[in-house]
């Protein structure tokens, strides 16, 4: 599928042939939907006018296929650079701690070892900005930057802590004066649908005042509600429409700054969703065979969970006697386990960019998700929602917008990888990544006779 995925790509370079200086932007608009399903815009059921009006009148995806695991910090930073996690360095979205536990979470800039489209803009010398964007703490090359963060004290309050790290200083202090008005702790946080409503104030004030060439957003509020509900429910429903009309505050904004006609605004996402009932925990099997204790320091072996996703990893990544004795324990596992997921084996990890310290990972099915508990039952029931799966179905794809200066009208893509949302902005932008020209360029428009 990825290879014949590729050659379509490969088959789209000739459309940059084509266009004319006319037909590119001077501004780019990248904004990231939290658990963006092509659903939210293919739909007329959908509360998204917006999102539904772009589709019509510019060019969508089917279906975007992620990196693995499908999970949000990966995603973005693969959204920034056009590379995968193996080539970015952003492998989840914590760290590992050495008894396999989940660390804190990875958002300074300078974790990420591939070019961004931020760097890459400013060495052509264009202005850029960027809000709520994950891994963006610290980020030299965003002339206006509010990014996600939080206080590690009292998680639920952003507010200190991003303008301690907004760029420049005061930044923050400026858009809730002139963007927002004044931010209660729960205007701020992941609690409340109003957060993709104050992001998108706070993107529209910095695109009227500062005009940037490229400005990218994130906003979360849809995969809050799809965790909690799963793929349908009113509360979906909810942050569906909250989203679609953050994208037109956005493009509000745009109108009143004079750059619209001027502007190419793309709307993405990092992963689909999954309904779950049940939860897996393999370090349990780990730990009933000796490998996993996490009280006795560093464990030989542990299953790092990431939602539909567990990655094996091993005290000596080149010990293959405990790799096949723990194939060995997985295939002898009771039917009812072992038809909760499959195993994703190295070359396959490689394939969509995954750990490259990673010889074995489990992908759930449908229904099923993963957690790191080492006590209690190997399954228990928990209805919900999650990604993180292995991208090689339809339910975790991501979607894809795009609107306006250089795109084509009413152009639907089949498929295409989530790499190519970087490098089609960099063709917008006439910008310099590090990666190759294989890329779906069909988006853009051809030059008029």
């Amino acid at each position: 599928m990825f290879r014949s995925c590729k050659l379509l790509l490969l088959l789209g370079v000739v459309f940059c042939q084509s266009l004319t200086a006319q037909e590119y932007p001077k501004h780019v608009v990248v904004i990231s939907i939290d658990g963006f399903r092509p659903e939210f815009y293919t739909e007329a059921s959908m509360p998204t006018p917006h999102l539904q009006e772009m589709y019509a009148q510019g060019v969508g995806a089917k279906e975007v296929t992620g990196v693995f695991p499908t999970v949000t910090y990966p995603s973005h930073t693969t959204l920034i650079t056009g590379t995968t996690p193996r080539e970015h360095g952003i492998y989840y979205n914590t760290e590992i701690e050495e008894d396999g536990s989940a660390g804190s979470w990875v958002y300074d800039f300078k974790e990420i070892k591939s070019k961004t489209l931020w760097q890459a803009a400013k060495e052509k010398g264009l202005t850029t900005a960027s809000v709520s964007w994950p891994v963006s703490v610290n980020a030299e090359y965003i002339d206006y930057n509010i990014p996600e963060f939080w206080s590690f004290k009292n998680p639920m309050d952003r507010r200190g802590a991003t303008s301690e790290k907004a760029n420049p200083k005061g930044l923050f202090e400026e858009v809730v004066k002139n963007a927002t008005g004044t931010l209660e702790i729960n205007d701020y946080n992941l609690s409340s649908l109003s957060m993709d409503q104050n992001l998108a104030r706070i993107a529209g004030y910095l695109l009227r005042k500062y005009k940037p060439n490229l400005l990218t957003i994130h906003l979360p509020n849809t995969d809050g509600a799809q965790h909690r509900e799963g793929r349908e429910g009113l509360l979906v429903r909810k942050a569906i429409a909250g989203a679609d009309n953050a994208v037109g505050i956005i493009r509000d904004a745009l109108q009143k700054a004079g750059i619209e006609k001027e502007t190419t605004i793309i709307v993405t996402g990092d992963h689909g969703f999954v309904d779950v009932h049940t939860v897996v925990s393999p370090n349990i099997l780990l730990f009933q065979h000796g490998m996993h204790d996490p009280k006795n320091g560093k464990p030989k072996a542990f299953f790092f969970a990431s939602g539909g996703a567990a990655f094996l990893h091993l005290r000596d990544e080149n010990d293959k006697k405990a790799l096949l004795q723990i194939q060995q324990m997985l295939s002898a596992l009771p039917l009812e386990v072992r038809s909760a997921f499959e195993i994703v084996d190295e070359g396959q990890i490689a394939v969509r960019g995954g750990d490259p310290r990673v010889k074995l990972a489990l992908t759930a099915k449908k229904g099923y998700r993963f957690d790191n508990r080492t006590e209690g039952d190997l399954m228990t029931y928990k209805k919900g929602g999650t990604h993180g799966y292995y991208p090689n179905f339809y339910d975790i794809a991501t979607g894809f917008v795009g609107y306006g200066k250089g795109m084509q009208e009413g152009l639907a893509i089949e498929k295409m990888l989530l790499e190519d949302v970087a490098k089609i902005v960099a063709e917008l932008l006439q910008i310099e990544l590090d990666q190759g020209p294989g890329f779906y360029h069909s988006t853009l428009k051809e030059e008029s006779e």
